[in-house]
């Protein structure tokens, strides 16, 4: 049975991450906000009055909300995906921290680490740059028989030999992956950058989808990752029309966010499913 429309999948992600992961502190601050930034707490509150749903008083360690935003989310990207099947149609898989060099892409990367963990002069100068992303969404290898199935069109391993879409090529790992970085709130968007361009740099075929959901409140510091140079391909909101909203009486907030919104580098959490799917 279908969950409903897309707008009822996104309520009930978000009266998931306010029951998992948003709590409003003692000071009246959400937890996602800066509690040392007037402009940070007061868009957060007005992201949580927009959404209209009643947060819970008390504290959340960051790690915990952490990782059970990365859960939330996760949850809410696979009910909506699934809804999308017909228009990309797979054995699509999603998990959380797994390591990169699981994929077709970043298999090498597995060796570069036994090499670094043996090695302390390379430990050294190189550190271990494999990053584990939050979120991952990935298509399983295809059997031979599935693109047979309307006639023979393949056989045997010198035509089409290489290409990890085939099962018979490839047969453990992903042939094509999403890599998401999930943030709630506080953490150093910036390095997410970073991330990004070592996922494109070090990679050995199709560069993967890799994007960042943040339920960080302050468009500077959203425009802080979201205004950099492709590092990443978008950053999506938890609440984007609801900050929208919230930041509207404040000018210059509201002015950014127009610019990181037209300007294609800032969408809301309900775009992303589409945008896997192309």
């Amino acid at each position: 049975m279908s969950p409903g429309t897309f707008a009822d999948l996104r309520r009930l992600y978000h009266a998931a991450v306010f029951e998992r992961v948003l709590r409003i502190r003692e000071n009246g601050a959400p937890n996602n906000a800066d509690a040392g930034s007037v402009a940070s707490v007061e868009i957060g509150r007005g992201v949580v009055a927009e959404i209209g749903l009643d947060p819970l008083v008390g504290r959340i360690p960051g790690q915990t909300a952490g990782r059970q935003f990365e859960e939330v989310t996760m949850d809410f990207l696979r009910s909506a995906f699934l809804e999308l099947q017909h228009l990309r149609p797979g054995d699509w898989r999603f998990s959380l921290g797994t390591s990169i060099d699981q994929f077709a892409q970043y298999r090498h990367l597995g060796e570069v680490r036994n090499l670094i963990k043996t090695h302390q002069a390379l430990r050294t100068a190189l550190g271990d740059y494999i990053v584990t992303p939050d979120v991952v969404v990935c298509r399983s290898p295809i059997t031979d028989e599935l693109v047979n199935v309307r006639e023979d069109l393949i056989e045997g391993h010198e035509i089409a030999g290489h290409t990890p879409l085939r099962e018979a090529n490839n047969p453990s790992a992903a042939s094509r992956q999403h890599l998401l970085q999930v943030d709630h709130s506080q953490r150093p968007l910036p390095e997410r950058a970073t991330e990004g361009l070592n996922l494109t740099r070090n990679r050995k075929g199709v560069s993967p989808h890799v994007a960042v959901v943040t339920a960080e409140p302050l468009p500077s510091r959203i425009a802080s990752l979201a205004l950099g140079t492709g590092d990443i391909d978008c950053v999506y909101h938890f609440a984007l029309p609801e900050l929208q909203r919230a930041a509207e009486h404040r000018d210059s907030d509201h002015d950014l966010l127009a610019t990181l919104v037209n300007g294609g580098r800032l969408r809301d959490i309900s775009d992303l499913p589409f945008d896997l799917a192309t």
